[in-house]
């Protein structure tokens, strides 16, 4: 998957490279970065901020990432995978 924005910037950056490996639910932890699907913004990457009843907390590093701060939790079922390799454009 390619990325796009800068919403995770400077840890991952417009341009960058990234593999993802499918998840069986659960086997997301704190820290993980993922990669799911919002139905208002499309694909989506963040880093998991903390895992409840009620979803997935995430957060984005950027200035003005779009995150749970203004989406709300993560449904598991939206999640398409975490990342397992990072390949930096430069």
């Amino acid at each position: 998957m390619r990325i796009t924005g800068d919403s995770m910037s400077p840890d991952y950056q417009d341009g960058d490279f990234v593999f993802l490996m499918n998840l069986f639910r659960g086997r997301i932890k704190r820290g993980d970065v993922i990669v799911f699907i919002n139905q208002l913004y499309g694909t989506l990457i963040k880093r998991v901020e903390k895992i409840t009843d009620e979803g997935i907390y995430v957060l984005g590093t950027g200035e003005n990432s779009l995150d749970s701060r203004r989406l709300g939790p993560v449904n598991p079922a939206a999640v398409q995978g975490k990342v397992i390799w990072h390949i930096h454009r430069r």
